[in-house]
């Protein structure tokens, strides 16, 4: 569960939000809170100083990948097509997540549009590639729900989409995210979306076919 600690929003931009997000500690399988925040020079600082070296040494698909690069390229910008997210616990980023909320539609309704997932990495030490007794579960889990629930407050309906690493792939079918193959225009990764069907036209279906609606 996401629970809204403060939000501060602009002109339909949100500049700052923090959430309560559930953890659990790997060494005793104890639960512990989270906060989701908006990504600041903070997370990109423990990126530099703590995750980019033990990223190096690792065999993980994303271990060039260069968040401070990222947040050049999409986040400085500030035109709010782009927004960036973190997981803070003990003091220490736990894992970062970049959003695209405009300018993407559903592969399964094109009609639709919805948030796409555009990176989204745990902390090195949070992996089951590298086991790690000090590390939580349920980061990656809490960053893709978060999603979801922008894209709820969008108007989205919940949808949501991405292009997942190999190595991920199984993570977000037990998210729950249906597989849409693999897709040519992104390097042959395979696309995933959260797809529900609109209430409205669930509802314009149900009248078509002479069905009274119970409400």
């Amino acid at each position: 569960m996401i629970l809204p600690v403060s939000t501060t929003i602009r002109k339909n931009k949100i500049l700052s939000v923090q959430f309560e997000v559930p953890l659990i500690r790997v060494r005793d399988a104890s639960s512990i809170v989270g906060s989701l925040v908006t990504l600041t020079t903070k997370h990109l600082n423990d990126f530099r100083a703590v995750w980019r070296e033990q990223l190096r040494t690792s065999a993980d698909e994303d271990q060039y990948w260069d968040w401070e690069q990222k947040q050049r390229i999409y986040l400085a910008g500030g035109a709010g097509i782009y927004e960036g997210y973190a997981i803070e616990c003990e003091q220490l980023t736990q894992g970062m997540m970049i959003l695209q909320v405009r300018g993407y539609r559903s592969q399964i309704d094109t009609n639709r549009r919805l948030v796409y997932v555009h990176s989204l990495a745990t902390a090195p030490w949070n992996r089951l590639s590298n086991p790690n007794l000090n590390g939580f579960r349920a980061v990656g889990s809490a960053l893709l729900r978060f999603a979801r629930f922008r894209s709820e407050e969008l108007d989205y309906g919940g949808l949501v989409g991405l292009h997942s690493l190999p190595t991920a792939e199984m993570f977000y079918r037990k998210m729950g995210m249906i597989d849409g193959g693999s897709d040519a225009e992104k390097e042959n990764l395979t696309y995933f979306e959260w797809y529900r069907r609109d209430p409205a036209s669930i509802e314009e279906s149900r009248i078509d076919e002479g069905i009274e609606s119970d409400d």
